[in-house]
């Protein structure tokens, strides 16, 4: 589709729209326009834009075509970060919120191409999202940027040293304190990660092996989870008593002369509830239908 010029532009448009500052093209497809052309064509829609009451069709139809017939601009700044991973329309849908903020908030009293201003906005925009979406588990805000300055003043404090900076060298040089410097160098690590299904050498007699493979080990206590899951509507059956001794012997760890003291019986009394209330607790475990 052949791009349209500003001539094109004007001649070839459904009609006008009247504002208070005179009329100005009613443009079909904005899109189409030329970026060299869409210079010419964005002072005269933002010197309107400037005269309208917000929030007016005329000042819609303005905004809108400003917009687009501005988008060349987001596509071009997107084609720079082609190469992150996410696709280049989700890139323009983040800068064209970047052109939209500029477009609200340029002033064409300032005498400078719109080009110029607005570009900063996309860039800037487009980067923010990756530095919000790009780290593989969420830190806040802060230690993004902190990271941001921990690897520019490492490379420079690296050349200037010819060896890896201290972490008291790092603070003085960008005035924080070691344990922020520390918190910034762990926040770094969250930026990337591996995924646990990523293949890993092997030794040669197990062959290739995925990472999960390689990192923790099983736990023993997770089998006692069912067995607590179990005993949760057993033990809540017992009397207060008994209740409180289980707690006390297993929960706090007290010796049976503990309890015994505790409680105000003796200690031979103890070891026969105790043993008493276990045996309770093993027949209900054993009881068909508990789980």
């Amino acid at each position: 589709m052949a791009a349209v010029t500003v001539a094109q532009a004007t001649a070839t448009a459904r009609g006008t729209v009247t504002t208070g500052g005179g009329a100005l093209p009613l443009i079909d497809e904005p899109t189409r326009v030329r970026p060299q052309d869409a210079r010419e064509l964005s002072r005269r829609f933002f010197g309107r834009l400037a005269m309208l009451e917000e929030g007016t069709p005329e000042y819609q139809y303005v905004r809108n075509t400003l917009i687009e017939m501005n988008l060349s601009l987001v596509r071009y700044a997107a084609s720079r970060f082609r190469t992150r991973g996410d696709s280049l329309e989700d890139i323009v849908q983040v800068g064209t919120i970047g052109l939209i903020k500029a477009i609200d908030r340029f002033e064409i009293s300032r005498e400078v191409e719109f080009t110029t201003f607005a570009v900063p906005y996309i860039v800037g925009e487009i980067k923010r999202f990756f530095r919000d979406t790009s780290w593989a588990v969420h830190v806040p805000r802060r230690l993004q940027e902190a990271r941001v300055e921990l690897a520019k003043a490492t490379e420079e404090l690296s050349s200037r040293l010819g060896r890896t900076p201290t972490t008291r060298e790092l603070s003085e040089l960008m005035s924080l304190s070691e344990e922020d410097v520390i918190e910034a160098r762990k926040a770094a690590n969250c930026y990337q990660s591996a995924s646990l299904d990523a293949a890993v050498s092997g030794d040669g007699e197990n062959g290739e092996s995925v990472l999960a493979d390689l990192l923790g080990e099983e736990d023993p206590a997770l089998e006692l989870v069912e067995d607590f899951h179990s005993l949760a509507p057993l033990i809540a059956g017992l009397d207060d008593r008994e209740r409180r001794i289980i707690h006390l012997r297993f929960v706090e760890e007290l010796t049976q002369a503990q309890i015994a003291e505790r409680i105000g019986v003796s200690q031979m009394h103890v070891s026969r509830l105790i043993s008493r209330i276990i045996k309770q607790l093993r027949a209900g475990l054993l009881e068909p239908g508990v789980a």
